[in-house]
């Protein structure tokens, strides 16, 4: 396909190595049938399933694994709700529904995936299996091609995967860097531009925060990497023709992932329209089209917020109204700084910064320790290590530190255990991964919020502080309410969780957390009825219980994280209720 990229893409894979992915290959503008969507080295348009005669042809394992397992999984899901209207035309919520299902059936695959022994010459692609079933299944929303903005997609929206712009009809080519339909003018048809995505891979490619130059698409045969003149016809003919029309077009932005160096961000920097274009000699001597667009006015900021950001780190210019560039003074891995640029507060309340929790006395358990000796660290797929046994058979996350699916309990590996620090399953203990920032709300006192994206199951922080006595609680006082995280409330069960709902509250033992006089930057999350962040326990070893943050969805830089405090549950003294002003659609009014 013309104008392909080929720097690294998703999960560090590049685009150049799609060439001979079984899944891609079926998907191109549009899906094809899923039976394109098994091993490399099938001829296009051939099924490996029952033939027309009835012959049963070759389908290996591994399909029939993926395909049951997707079966029975979106089976936990509510999609009876998508009928043609919202498949059509989609909603905020319906974009949400969509990505999160998107990435729990992707996150699965890959632990399935993970467990299994590499096939030479298979390059694994969890991204592209499941958005290829969703798709070939339905399950995708804006599938009407527009001009202009997609309903349920804002500006400043981030995603981690191309096939995320296509299941929401953000942007529907899973690889061409140029989405385009056609317009009926009078009795002729014209194409017309609808979407870019610009990920730096052309030469000369310019970005600033108020206009783009876009290089054309074409110009490169894949297979022998000769070069050409680009031609004026598709994605070239149809921003064309955009030019002389005036039609918007949405711009999304491909940056780079600095939690995964091989891998880009994808930022929907809204709506632009094309200002001029040209021709011009690229650097290997054949002609390139170029095109100026420039950003219409009055839209939230996206991409030049992530310039600033970027020049924050650098310290090439201040973040206005710092107070401290690092309240933990050392105890983290990154700074967090303390900000205010709404009134003239100096600071929280004076506490001791701790990084993770301070137990007086290990818990008793009644089960027996077991630890591993993986010296290089537990591995999917060793189902001899102990610490894999007790999450089931495979390892919790992935080696982003990425959840991979929901357990009510998570098993990480303790003091005992053999294996190093940077060992996959000892996420939780490693300290921040994310660069935070504690702010000034408008109304709600203090919060927290992270300069760098947060990509849907990533571990966020622990919960710091002294674990209690729940007997003593009442002795703290009412001013420490605001520190205190009970893990033995009554949470809503979250869609993330689908299936296991009552399994959502089972922890080994109740488990009190202050940190009113000792903690770390969990304390300055705020409730909502609507969060952004889910927590989970875990337990290293039988006795030391910890409980891990991970966000819920893809978090763009600069929102605010929050979780859901909970409610007390039924026959327990009720503590004060507060008014909630998390401003969700869905919000209870209070909070306790």
């Amino acid at each position: 396909m013309a104008g392909v990229q080929s720097q690294p893409d998703d999960d560090g894979y590049s685009e150049s190595q799609n060439q001979s992915d079984p899944y891609l290959n079926s998907f191109s503008m549009h899906v094809t049938s899923a039976e394109n969507t098994s091993k490399s080295g099938r001829k296009k348009g051939k099924s490996h399933r029952k033939t027309r005669s009835g012959r049963e042809g070759k389908m290996s394992a591994r399909d029939v694994d993926i395909e049951s397992v997707a079966n029975d999984f979106l089976t936990l899901f509510s999609l009876s709700g998508f009928d043609t209207i919202r498949r059509a035309d989609g909603d905020k919520e319906s974009v949400r529904y969509i990505l999160m299902i998107y990435s729990l059936l992707r996150r699965r695959i890959t632990q399935i995936e993970d467990s299994k022994d590499a096939t030479r010459g298979v390059t694994r692609r969890p991204d592209l299996r499941a958005g290829t079933i969703l798709m070939n299944k339905g399950v995708r929303t804006n599938v009407t091609k527009r001009v202009g903005a997609v309903p349920g997609v804002e500006v400043g929206d981030i995603f981690f995967f191309r096939m995320e712009l296509c299941l929401v009809g953000l942007h529907a080519p899973s690889m061409a860097g140029i989405d385009y339909m056609s317009l009926k003018i009078s009795l002729d048809e014209e194409p017309v531009a609808v979407s870019i995505v610009s990920s730096g891979s052309y030469e000369d490619n310019v970005e600033d925060g108020d206009f783009l130059i876009y290089s054309g698409q074409g110009g490169v045969l894949r297979r022998d990497k000769n070069v050409m003149d680009q031609k004026l016809e598709r994605g070239n003919l149809a921003l064309e023709k955009s030019l002389y029309r005036g039609n918007e077009v949405r711009v999304i932005r491909g940056m780079k992932d600095e939690a995964n160096q091989s891998g880009k961000v994808y930022v929907y920097d809204g709506l632009y329209k094309i200002q001029e274009s040209w021709t011009e000699k690229g650097k290997s001597g054949c002609n390139v089209f170029k095109y100026k667009l420039i950003r219409a006015a009055g839209q939230p900021d996206a991409f030049t917020l992530w310039k600033s950001i970027q020049q924050w780190k650098q310290g090439t210019t201040s973040r206005v109204g710092v107070i401290l560039p690092d309240l933990t003074s050392g105890a983290e891995s990154l700074p967090v700084s303390l900000v205010n640029d709404v009134d003239h507060e100096k600071g929280p309340a004076y506490f001791t910064y701790l990084p993770s929790l301070k137990y007086s006395k290990p818990t008793d358990s009644q089960q027996p320790s077991l630890s591993c000796t993986c010296r290089g660290g537990c591995q999917p797929g060793d189902l001899n290590c102990p610490c894999i046994q007790k999450n089931g058979g495979a390892l919790p996350y992935t080696s982003l530190g990425v959840l991979l699916s929901y357990k009510s309990l998570i098993y990480e590996c303790g003091p005992s255990c053999l294996c190093p620090p940077n060992c996959r399953n000892r996420i939780s203990q490693a300290g921040l991964k994310v660069r935070l920032e504690v702010f000034r709300t408008k109304d709600k006192g203090w919060g927290l919020r992270s300069w760098d994206p947060i990509r849907a199951g990533a571990f966020i922080c622990e919960y710091g502080g002294e674990v209690i006595d729940k007997s003593t609680e009442k002795e703290f006082g009412s001013e420490s309410e605001d520190y205190i995280f009970d893990a033995t409330r009554t949470f809503e069960p979250l869609e993330i969780m689908p299936g296991n709902s009552d399994d959502s509250q089972k922890i080994p033992f109740p488990l009190v957390i202050s940190a009113k006089n000792d903690g770390n930057v969990s304390r300055f999350m705020n409730h909502s009825c609507t969060p952004k962040v889910y927590w989970q326990p875990v337990l290293r070893e039988e006795s030391y219980l910890h409980i891990a943050f991970f966000a819920i969805s893809h978090i763009p830089p600069m929102q605010e994280l929050t979780y859901d405090y909970g409610t007390v549950r039924s026959g327990k003294a009720e503590p004060r209720r507060k008014i909630c002003r998390c401003e969700s659609p869905k919000c209870r009014g209070y909070f306790y």
